[in-house]
């Protein structure tokens, strides 16, 4: 599959003039051809109150035969009005063989819905940091220790850092106490910061009876395992002084049973707390995540929980620079209730314009995004997925992928493709940018077990660096840990187990991550797909003032070469650009 010769567009800057339209105003849109597509004439459509409007483009002269890009395409431009808050648009290409539509999802010679429209989005735009965010996820309780000894608490399962292997299931898994803390983290910011990251995710901080903290007891202080209030500020100082940023973990769809408001609740059905929670009036059940009862779920029919649970994100802003939302699509879902939106855009709202809020979402998430709530979504479904069914090893044997029963499937490079084109395209390039890119996380099994080997490993890593989105990484998977599941993958770092430590893997992340860092054309470029087959993916990450071409290669394969007009890519037999040994990764710089 060769996708060079087509015409494109995407939501980036090259292609979009205003990055942050306000309602009502007129932006400027480009198409661009190669001339050998032979476009004959271009009209926009773009939805306006629900009815499609049409307006013509006409060929920029700025742009098209100056050199550069204009060399070998023309350029096709139009404005429209960004008449409601999502402003749904797509183009009509009239050729020599008839009509065509360009939409987010490609090319097509049929009619097609609007679901996989281009958007201009003129609600309140994220923070503009978050642009350039590289985010490390830690798992408190497993990254590092400051040399306090705690008494662990009752309900605890205390193990050896370098000893105890973790449980991957079974009881004790969610009481596994290793003693990691805050203050630990603050040792090792220095490692983080030297892998490209700028941004640290802890996953929760409050008290709570289990070490992954999603029960929490309350949300008034940090647990005093992990080292208190004094402690996150601690922290929060030593990343605010190197120009990072602090996210936390929320549950807003469940507090944990031992929980005050929920105390309350139980204690007296007539207390105002009841409402906060779906209890059955007979039988004085009452709903929980999953039907784990340590985990109730709050009620976003209350006007107490809409009172309470802004105020606890908001807060916390400070010390915290945004939040990560913990199952955030079943957030205000409940049977017929879906106040989902609500929560969202109610929890924006209160914390400003300038903190992240990103929810947490296994499969399609675009239908909660693209308004004025989630900024992006941890996207397993339009990343993790794909490119795990391309990169995973021939003796991969886990049985589902997060809930998918079956295992992980294997896929070739044009499935892989249509998989990450598909998400893509039902999400505005705004939502898009600013969803997490991630290979695994505390929830998932690591990518090096996925993948089962350095080389393919790094692939994927090259692939989260070089792709649009904000890359994710999760600690330890820069050594090479592994991991079957979430509760298997929360291994505790291994500063203090070499042989635990895959230091070539080490040096690629910090090669990898750091290239991202140092190319803005990585962070802000669009994406134009250039080909795809079994084994080998190439794309091109654009400004206007550079190209980046990157192929990623997980089999050797023939050579391939850009020809000189920039209207293919074609096998080679020598002089080419794209050598044909694999696994690889490799990106060129392009003059334009």
């Amino acid at each position: 599959m060769r996708f060079l010769g087509e015409p494109h567009h995407d939501g980036s800057a090259l292609y979009v003039s205003d990055q942050e339209p306000a309602l009502g105003s007129r932006v400027t849109l480009w198409l661009r051809a190669p001339r050998a597509a032979g476009i004959e004439g271009v009209h926009v459509r773009a939805v306006h109150d629900g009815e499609p409007r049409y307006a013509e483009a006409s060929v920029d002269p700025a742009r098209t035969g100056a050199g550069g890009y204009g060399a070998t395409d023309v350029w096709w431009r139009a404005e429209i009005t960004a008449v409601n808050p999502v402003t749904p648009y797509r183009f009509l290409l009239r050729t020599r063989g008839g009509q065509v539509w360009l939409t987010a999802a490609g090319l097509a010679a049929h009619d097609v819905p609007d679901s996989g429209d281009f958007r201009l989005v003129c609600h309140q735009a994220p923070p503009s940091w978050m642009r350039d965010a590289i985010v490390y996820q830690i798992f408190p309780d497993r990254f590092d220790r400051s040399g306090r000894t705690p008494e662990p608490p009752e309900w605890a399962l205390p193990r050896d850092w370098d000893r105890d292997p973790v449980i991957p299931s079974g009881p004790g898994t969610a009481e596994q106490f290793y003693g990691g803390d805050l203050d630990g983290v603050v040792r090792r910011l220095d490692h983080v910061r030297s892998l490209g990251a700028d941004t640290v995710y802890l996953t929760p901080f409050f008290p709570a009876r289990s070490t992954h903290r999603y029960d929490a007891a309350t949300f008034d202080h940090v647990d005093p395992l992990l080292g208190g209030d004094e402690a996150l500020l601690r922290l929060s100082g030593a990343l605010h002084e190197r120009g990072m940023r602090l996210l936390g973990d929320i549950t807003v769809n469940h507090c944990g049973a031992g929980h005050e408001w929920f105390t309350r609740a139980v204690a007296d059905p007539t207390a105002p707390e009841r409402d906060m929670f779906y209890f059955d009036p007979e039988t004085g059940g009452y709903e929980s995540w999953w039907g784990f009862a340590s985990l109730p779920k709050l009620n976003w029919g209350s006007e107490l929980v809409r009172s309470r649970m802004p105020e606890v994100l908001s807060r916390w802003l400070g010390p915290l620079d945004g939040w990560r939302v913990d199952v955030a699509n079943m957030s205000g879902r409940r049977g017929g209730d879906d106040h989902t939106h609500a929560v969202a855009a109610l929890l924006r709202a209160r914390l400003g314009p300038g903190a992240a809020l990103i929810a947490e979402h296994n499969h399609d998430a675009s239908p909660d995004l693209d308004r004025d709530g989630w900024h992006g979504t941890m996207n397993y479904g339009g990343f993790t997925r794909p490119v795990w069914a391309w990169l995973r090893g021939p003796d991969l044997d886990l049985g589902h992928f997060l809930g998918v029963p079956g295992g992980v499937p294997s896929r070739d490079g044009t499935a892989t493709l249509a998989s990450l084109r598909a998400f893509a395209s039902h999400m505005s390039w705004r939502s898009y940018v600013h969803s997490w890119q991630l290979l695994d996380s505390h929830d998932s099994a690591r990518i090096r077990t996925v993948t089962g080997s350095r080389e393919r490993h790094l692939l994927a890593a090259g692939l989260q660096a070089t792709l649009p989105g904000t890359p994710m990484l999760f600690a330890g998977s820069e050594f090479g840990l592994t991991g079957v599941n979430g509760e298997h993958s929360r291994t505790p770092m291994p500063w203090n187990r070499p042989h635990d430590r895959d230091e070539p893997t080490l040096a690629g992340y910090r090669e990898l991550f750091g290239l991202r860092r140092a190319e803005p054309a990585l962070r802000h470029g669009g994406l134009r797909w250039l080909h795809a087959d079994a084994d080998c993916l190439v794309f091109a990450r654009e400004t206007y003032e550079e190209s980046l071409i990157v192929c990623a290669r997980r089999a050797p394969g023939p050579p391939l070469r850009l020809d000189r007009r920039m209207t293919g890519v074609l096998h080679a037999d020598d002089g080419d650009i794209i050598p044909g040994r694999g696994p690889f990764l490799g990106v060129w710089r392009v003059t334009v």
